[in-house]
């Protein structure tokens, strides 16, 4: 059985289809309530450093730099380990990671779930919710 990783909005409204929600983000996104956002597992150590995420501000001329040094931080052993954790804990269920970014394109949980389906070459597969 082929398990999905996708990318949803903290701001969408949660589906049955998503399956293990993670939350992917630092910080609390803006406007949303706790109660609100719906999630099994908040990663804040799976997001991009501090400091990358301030250099890259979201700002589109930054995104392949940015992508690069994300990959570079997610292929360390700690964060293949959490990868591997999260994979594991949704079982057979579809994995969506949320985020609160604007950008679907160039947000860092897309290179997240590429990284996620790179651990499982042929099992996994990346898109949006």
């Amino acid at each position: 059985m082929t398990t999905n990783v996708g990318i949803k909005r903290a701001y969408e409204s949660m589906q049955a289809s998503d399956g293990y929600r993670v939350f992917v983000d630092r910080l609390w996104p803006r406007g949303v309530s706790k109660e609100d956002l719906k999630f099994d597992t908040w990663c804040k150590d799976l997001a991009p450093s501090p400091a990358l995420r301030t250099w890259f501000g979201h700002k589109i001329e930054h995104w392949d730099e940015f992508k690069a040094n994300y990959q570079t931080e997610l292929r360390a052993q700690e964060q293949q380990a959490r990868m591997h954790d999260v994979l594991a804990a949704a079982g057979k269920q579809p994995v969506t990671l949320v985020y609160a970014a604007k950008d679907p394109v160039h947000n860092h949980a897309r290179v997240l779930a590429e990284e996620m389906s790179r651990l499982a070459p042929g099992k996994r597969k990346t898109g949006s919710k």
